[in-house]
């Protein structure tokens, strides 16, 4: 591990649902919550009134409206969010070049070449940020993009934690292993069903035992629980795709039910493409569905443009791998790299 790293990971407080309450202040002690407004609809971010009921981002609206019903459910407003977003990217570039965006809320910083202290950095951001745009964020500093974003989850809201490279070891053995990257609800599953809940039972167990329960994920595993991660902050990152997902609060059980979501989903999809890759030249269609026993199948075509028709042919065929009902469903766009992947594609080649 490099100590001389210093890297900040920065993620903003309810960022849409924040947004919305600088916009009407009125709204600020109140529960609220940002999303569809349709009882099979999803929230997206919701205020920390909120979640004082339980609430939290991904619940479909009818449960949270059973947790809370005063909760006021406002709807997504994308170009509000992202105006924002710009704002605190400017602050982000007057500290360092080295930013690695990852999505309108969250970003990585690298300012190991800053002779002040990372703690003492991130606290400068942060205060900036509130002072000129009204919002609030929490930070994580640490050796390495793994720590500081787990740690930017430690003190929120409007808080930071620094992990120094001589406690990295400490913190990684007490951390949960669903706090890694990459360990979702059946990963911690399965790794509770080998008596392995912290990152110290999972150090435990070798390459080879990790490889063969989990394959090449569990050789990533070995390094990830030892707080071990050498990628650097990827300032000029190209987004490769772009999409959209829905888990649904009850599974879809045909194929006619599943483009009647297919649907909704592809204008949200030309919406996104419209406003952040308006200039991108695009290089294949996919569909992607995940069925209730949670197995998972995506289906893709070479194509320039991303029309409904196209994704209907793709639904029917991932479909028609299973025919069980379906908990997820998305779709999107994988873009050219050049002009060549495009002749390439179009050729079969």
């Amino acid at each position: 591990m490099n100590a001389n790293r210093r890297i900040i990971h920065i993620d903003m407080d309810c960022f849409y649902a924040a947004v919305e309450m600088r916009e009407r202040p009125e709204l600020a002690h109140r529960p609220l919550a940002v999303g569809g407004a349709s009882g099979r609809g999803v929230l997206t971010t919701c205020n920390y009134p909120a979640r004082e009921y339980g609430i939290r981002s991904a619940m479909p609206v009818f449960q949270a409206k059973q947790l809370c019903p005063q909760l006021i459910i406002l709807p997504v407003r994308s170009e509000l969010y992202r105006t924002a977003s710009q704002e605190v990217r400017a602050i982000f570039a007057r500290y360092t070049d080295l930013i690695e965006p990852l999505s309108l809320d969250e970003a990585y910083l690298d300012v190991s070449h800053l002779k002040l202290p990372g703690a003492e950095i991130a606290r400068d951001i942060r205060k900036t940020i509130e002072t000129e745009t009204g919002l609030t964020a929490s930070a994580g500093i640490g050796p390495n993009k793994l720590v500081a974003k787990i740690a930017s989850d430690w003190n929120k809201p409007n808080g930071q934690c620094l992990v120094s490279p001589s406690k990295v070891d400490a913190f990684m053995r007490a951390l949960p292993v669903r706090k890694i990257w990459g360990v979702g609800p059946k990963s911690a599953e399965r790794l509770s069903a080998h008596q392995i809940e912290t990152c110290a039972d999972l150090q435990s167990k070798d390459r080879t035992w990790l490889a063969r329960e989990f394959g090449a994920f569990g050789l990533e595993l070995y390094d990830l629980c030892r707080g071990i991660d050498e990628r650097p902050v990827m300032p000029n990152r190209i987004r490769k795709s772009l999409s959209n997902e829905r888990t649904f609060p009850e599974n879809l059980e045909s194929l006619e039910d599943c483009q009647e979501s297919l649907g909704r989903q592809h204008r949200e999809l030309m919406e996104d493409l419209r406003q952040s890759a308006p200039d991108r030249r695009i290089a294949k269609l996919l569909v992607k569905l995940k069925f209730s026993d949670f197995r998972r199948t995506t289906a893709e075509m070479p194509g320039r443009q991303p029309d409904l028709k196209k994704y209907h042919e793709l639904l029917a065929e991932a479909w028609g791998r299973s025919g069980e009902p379906v908990r997820l469903l998305g779709l999107g766009v994988r873009f050219a790299e050049s002009e060549n992947t495009l002749e390439q594609l179009e050729l079969g080649l």
